[in-house]
């Protein structure tokens, strides 16, 4: 149904209070991937190994079955320390939270975006709340986040009571950058990745260079990457642009809380000479200020 539910659902997305509501039959998308072949990635040896459950990284070194290489991936574990996580869930919560689609609630810092239409605005963004600035902080610490300049910090929270999910997709690619960055913050979860195999229309993936380089399995398999509270991922290259991501609804069995993390693409950076549009040169100042 394409309207506007008071859940905050709309168009395809669902949740359970919608699905009740409307009497909506959502598919089973995890059962439709565990007829494929799935891997775990395993963060300690950087190899996806045959299974489902993403616990099983915890294996580590005596994992079964022959691995397969799963580039673009990098995931840190305990990113975040036990009294960071406490103190920084406890101040996101202390800032309001707004209704989101698929069951989930977020808190959205960043500029105004038009993906169909290719729009960028400032709106009232005005930099980012003072408590989360030791996160971004930590970022800059790790190598493969050189140059990384946070433009847009979302909190985003996923309620089992809800049905809270996230459908296969890849991150938009005509104003977001390479690097696509999650922190979780509360409750332990997964990233199910899925080949895409669509055209390069969607998702704006015409925009990146050298798409139709990199190439994807033969079959379809399925790679599930483990996210512990407190650890940090980063996609980028292949697992950024051939890849949809998702979170499926099994795989939230707790509250769980995430703060994702976007970088402008080249086109809206300076240039060698520090040249850029008057547009986006006022959105990397605002970008860094904490209030």
């Amino acid at each position: 149904m394409e309207t506007v539910r008071p859940c905050g659902c709309k168009g395809i997305r669902t949740c359970l209070i919608c699905e009740a509501e409307f009497d909506i039959l959502k598919p089973d998308l995890a059962s439709d991937l565990k007829k494929c072949q799935s891997y775990v990635y395993c963060p300690l040896c950087e190899k996806s190994w045959p299974g489902w459950d993403m616990n099983w990284y915890k294996q580590h070194p005596n994992h079964p079955g022959t691995p397969i290489d799963f580039p673009g991936v990098y995931i840190q574990l305990d990113f975040l320390k036990h009294h960071e996580l406490q103190l920084l869930i406890k101040d996101l919560d202390s800032l309001p939270w707004d209704i989101s689609q698929s069951g989930r609630r977020k808190q959205n810092y960043g500029p105004k975006t038009n993906f169909k239409k290719k729009k960028l605005r400032i709106g009232n963004f005005n930099g980012f709340p003072r408590n989360t600035k030791f996160v971004q902080e930590k970022l800059n610490e790790v190598k493969e986040l050189e140059k990384f300049q946070t433009i847009e910090q979302c909190s985003l929270e996923y309620d089992p009571k809800r049905g809270a999910s996230i459908d296969p997709h890849i991150d938009d690619c005509w104003i977001w950058g390479e690097r696509i960055v999650t922190v979780n913050v509360l409750g332990d979860s997964a990233l199910t990745m899925v080949p895409y195999r669509g055209n390069s229309e969607k998702y704006n993936l015409s925009y990146v260079e050298n798409f139709k380089d990199t190439k994807l399995p033969e079959k379809d398999i399925v790679v599930r990457l483990p996210m512990p509270e407190g650890s940090l991922m980063v996609l980028y290259g292949a697992a950024r642009y051939k890849w949809e991501h998702a979170v499926l609804r099994e795989d939230v069995s707790s509250r769980r809380v995430c703060l994702a993390y976007r970088e402008f693409t080249k086109p809206y950076l300076p240039d060698s000479k520090g040249n850029c549009s008057n547009e986006s040169l006022e959105i990397l100042e605002k970008a860094k200020k904490f209030w």
